[in-house]
């Protein structure tokens, strides 16, 4: 018996209502916390000033990061898992995330974090755009998704061996561990200067992968059948690449490599929608939001000596989620 998927607007509500208490939530708990009053008090200029330095400078930024960047992956595995057809598809497919993580490794590995902090951001962006370069020349002229997922893997590969060099001719333990730590991923002491950095990337991103929820729906009977419904492929291939290098990039450039959001959370929207990708991009946004955001609800609540960090809260998350999802589902796709 086939189920039925509820109201757009519903499944919309539901999402935006679960993101808003996450951000809520995340502005309320942490190592200090603060109470609903006390939080009011300091936003709206009250004489608290160590709610307003905590709420300003530590939670606010972090929770939009953490809402900015669950968006763009999220998104962005949905349009690739649109895209290319393919349950499994995330930026890390497309080797995007691991060559940004390559040019944030390149920034610390040679000391240029050093010299000004734009500089972090725009190797890991710049690492993003030399892979999509990359994968247009491996990739060639062909539209077939599957020629797209190979060349992405062989790129991938590149930046993760890339990054393992650079860990194993790192000249002391020291710039390894900073190096290791920065991959594992975290919103921890980010300011508004970082989400200044990474928003007008993520921005562009995302406008630019929901541009393609029509080629994405005409994809989905083949490459054949969407050209002639007048899809151009070549554009919407260029689309989604640019879109995922330029987003993914940016988010990945202040908060590290944080995986599995962009896999686990189009399967999570997907059977409350009716199933065509376009349905799932915007929700797959929405959700991404927030689940990275309550991730770093958990990094800041759970025990521990040193704060956990997001990458790793995300993996513990992602994996059960998605072989349960993949049990239920798999007969489905």
């Amino acid at each position: 018996m086939s189920r039925v998927a509820p109201p757009r607007w519903s499944l919309m509500t539901g999402l935006l209502a679960l993101t808003l208490a996450a951000a809520l939530a995340s502005l309320l708990f942490g190592p200090v916390a603060l109470s609903p009053g006390r939080l009011f008090a300091a936003a709206t200029g009250g004489d608290d000033r160590i709610a307003a330095i905590i709420l300003f400078e530590l939670r606010l930024p972090r929770t939009l990061l953490a809402l900015a960047i669950g968006a763009m992956l999220g998104l962005a595995g949905a349009a690739l898992q649109g895209y290319l057809r393919n349950p499994l598809a995330e930026p890390s497919v497309l080797g995007t995330s691991n060559a940004a993580a390559l040019g944030g490794v390149v920034a610390l590995y040679f000391g240029l974090a050093e010299l000004h902090p734009a500089m972090l951001p725009l190797l890991a962006t710049g690492g993003a755009l030399v892979s999509l370069a990359l994968l247009v020349m491996l990739a060639g002229q062909a539209e077939s998704p599957l020629t797209l997922i190979l060349a992405g893997i062989a790129v991938g590969a590149l930046a993760v061996a890339g990054t393992s060099l650079a860990l194993n001719l790192s000249p002391n333990p020291f710039a390894a561990m900073e190096i290791m730590t920065w991959l594992l991923g975290s919103l921890e002491n980010r300011s508004f200067d970082h989400l200044w950095i990474a928003l007008p990337c993520i921005a562009t991103g995302m406008a630019m992968l929901l541009w393609n929820g029509r080629a994405l729906d005409a994809l989905s009977l083949g490459e054949d059948a969407a050209q002639a419904l007048g899809t151009d492929l070549r554009r919407t291939r260029a689309r989604l690449l640019l879109g995922t290098a330029i987003g993914v990039g940016g988010a990945v450039a202040v908060s590290g490599a944080i995986g599995f959001i962009g896999l686990i959370v189009p399967h999570l929207v997907r059977p409350l929608t009716d199933r065509s990708p376009s349905a799932i991009l915007l929700p797959s946004a929405i959700g991404g939001a927030a689940l990275l955001t309550l991730a770093d609800i958990g990094v800041r609540v759970i025990p521990a000596t040193n704060e956990l960090k997001l990458g790793v809260v995300t993996a513990f998350l992602g994996v059960p989620v998605f072989l349960v999802h993949l049990m239920r589902e798999r007969r489905l796709w």
